[in-house]
């Protein structure tokens, strides 16, 4: 396959690089930008010298239409004009900003505060969380890459949701990013001295990823639910742990809870349920695309406490971008994907 990344230079361009770099589907790959045409990418990136020595292209889309493949990894605001004159014709687009998640375009305004794509592109896109959505990811012209915190928080919420083994009316859900959540743009609030030896809280009750968790519920689960969400900022670099806290449902116990989740997904390479909370760490799948759940009831207060991590630029972006495409293009999902997590 040939395959196009628009929006190479940012944190998420940058691990479609690596992962595409071995994909053994994959014989050529090519990289666009807005700004920077004619740079030599390995001159910008020093570890990739020898590995990707590769001139950025201007974005056209009489190159892109020859691609089989076209990843934009860019800001939200920017795929809304920049793809849908691309939607059928010929390449697969997949989309990791926001701009075509949400189906309602006058949400999509309200809570992103950029002009929304237009109506029938968005309802044309595919939502590509791939071990609920595989089916019509599959056949989708433009997939929506979900977004980093909706990834951990559905993996872990829509079994126990679907199954009615928890309340979705009362879901608290509280959630931790590291800092290349924010992207490679430097910013007040993720300069070094603002973020080292720090932990804060920010868009409170304001975060984008809502009304997304909100429909996705929604969609996979049939529950029509308004959740308590926030996010949170750790000084690290990468991962995502999200904890969710919601009542049980009458007569549910905890056994069931872990049952439910090991029966969903038992036969999806990437979503691993343990029991033991001493295994469930963001270190335990840095640098990887597992998702790992964690679920514990407490018969005290009758509620569920429900953990999930990821790491933020693989499984919550360019590894689940990946697993898509090898869905549409018939691959094993693990293919290209298939590596041990960092750790240390």
């Amino acid at each position: 396959m040939k395959v196009g990344i628009i929006g190479a230079t940012g944190y998420g361009g940058l691990e479609l690089i690596r992962f595409l770099h071995n994909h053994p589907a994959v014989e050529h790959i090519e990289l666009f930008t807005s700004s920077e045409e004619g740079v030599l990418f390995s001159s910008k990136f020093g570890h990739l010298i020898t590995i990707t020595d590769l001139p950025l292209q201007k974005i056209d889309d009489e190159a892109l239409v020859k691609l089989d493949v076209v990843f934009a990894s860019t800001p939200s605001g920017v795929t809304s004009e920049l793809l849908p004159p691309l939607v059928g014709k010929g390449p697969r687009l997949i989309d990791l900003s926001g701009d075509f998640r949400l189906k309602d375009p006058t949400s999509y305004e309200q809570w992103y505060g950029k002009k929304a794509a237009p109506f029938e592109t968005i309802q044309q896109s595919v939502y590509g969380l791939t071990e609920w959505n595989a089916h019509h990811v599959k056949n989708a012209s433009l997939i929506a890459n979900p977004g980093c915190y909706p990834t951990a928080v559905l993996l872990s919420l829509l079994p126990l949701l679907k199954e009615q083994l928890i309340d979705p009316n009362y879901l608290v859900i509280d959630a931790k990013s590291g800092i290349s959540g924010a992207g490679n743009k430097p910013s007040q609030t993720t300069h070094f001295s603002e973020v080292n030896e720090n932990f804060s809280i920010y868009k409170t009750n304001t975060h984008q990823h809502i009304p997304e968790i909100e429909q996705a519920i929604a969609m996979f689960a049939g529950v029509e639910t308004a959740i308590t969400f926030n996010t949170h900022l750790v000084p690290m670099t990468r991962g995502i742990l999200s904890t969710a806290y919601a009542p049980l449902m009458p007569r549910v116990t905890e056994e069931q809870l872990v049952a439910c989740l090991q029966a969903t997904y038992e036969k999806h390479p990437f979503v691993r349920v343990v029991k033991d909370v001493n295994s469930l760490a963001t270190n335990r799948v840095k640098g990887s695309n597992y998702c790992d759940i964690l679920v514990k009831a407490d018969s005290r207060t009758n509620r569920a406490t429900i953990v999930a991590v990821i790491d933020n630029l693989v499984k919550g972006a360019a590894g689940q971008a990946i697993q898509n495409m090898n869905v549409q293009f018939d691959l094993p999902q693990t293919t290209g994907l298939d590596v041990v997590p960092l750790f240390i």
